[in-house]
């Protein structure tokens, strides 16, 4: 038995949302998993086909095994064929996007309907659950921890929203830039990251117009200046001209939130690969091949 796995990249935090929300974009990592009598085959497409592990290390793999070992599905042996179009180390939750493909890969080669324990298997590998909900559950998603337990929910965004992703070469670590952050915030900069973290969702759901207040950040993106220093200055020169710009997850993409898929004229896009993605609206999708 085989299946094929499509599963879309997604974008962190929309301002001040800082592992709490996220938006799935039609950008995509296709993952075809196919039971062996025994061993281990995995061949690599696309973005990161000469950085990954090919081996049990691989990490489609390892939530392949993490989600089986939940739903008790154990395979003596197993193919992969990953065709990557998510960059690496990117802001883009390619690693969330692997997560997510592994354990929908062995829910399907199960025989079995994703079910909530999928989120909770996927959340567990990164520590936070936004990029993870995203790619599995598609649209905008808000996202929350009960103790140990990930939990999520999913929004349907607004069908006016084109957002246009400006992709530097350079890469950024999420370990890396998480250690930048300090231990403690002003108490005035939390009460204005909650409030445009709450405006956001309305905006994304409802009212574009309000895109540009409600992305608005003083909790993460300035501190980690030094990880990215050209994205967050492009993202200040695009919100000077009125355009809902963030830094994307832990960066250094940067992710303009519009209404028409345009730039303004004149503003230096040299060091960025501007792409403008759909918003997936549908998440992870398995199917039997």
């Amino acid at each position: 038995m085989s299946v094929e796995v499509t599963v879309p990249a997604s974008s962190a935090n929309l301002g001040s949302g800082f592992d709490a929300l996220g938006l799935a974009l039609g950008l995509y990592d296709v993952i075809e998993a196919r039971v062996l009598p025994q061993g281990l085959e995995i061949t690599v497409e696309g973005e990161g086909a000469d950085e990954v592990d090919k081996d049990e290390s691989h990490l489609v793999v390892r939530a392949l095994r993490a989600a089986g070992d939940a739903i008790g599905f154990r395979p003596t042996g197993l193919e992969l064929r990953c065709r990557n179009a998510i960059p690496h180390s990117r802001g883009l939750g390619s690693s969330a996007a692997a997560i997510v493909a592994g354990v929908a890969a062995a829910y399907g080669l199960a025989g079995i309907e994703v079910d909530d324990r999928a989120l909770q298997v996927a959340a567990e590998f990164e520590g936070h659950a936004d990029n993870a909900a995203a790619s599995l559950l598609g649209g905008l998603v808000l996202a929350w921890t009960e103790g140990d337990r990930y939990r999520a929910m999913r929004l349907e965004p607004h069908s006016g929203i084109r957002p246009i992703l400006l992709i530097p070469g350079e890469s950024s670590k999420t370990s890396v830039t998480r250690r930048l952050l300090p231990d403690r915030v002003p108490h005035g900069d939390a009460a204005f990251a909650a409030g445009r973290a709450a405006l956001v969702v309305q905006a994304v759901t409802t009212r574009p117009d309000l895109l540009l207040p409600a992305t608005a950040d003083r909790l993460h993106q300035d501190y980690r200046e030094a990880a990215w220093p050209a994205s967050l200055r492009m993202v200040k020169i695009l919100r000077e001209h009125g355009l809902a710009a963030t830094i994307s997850g832990a960066g250094p993409t940067v992710m303009v939130l519009t209404q028409d898929g345009k730039l303004p004229d004149g503003v230096d896009l040299a060091g960025f690969d501007a792409r403008e993605l759909a918003v997936d609206r549908l998440g992870v999708q398995v199917r039997a091949v």
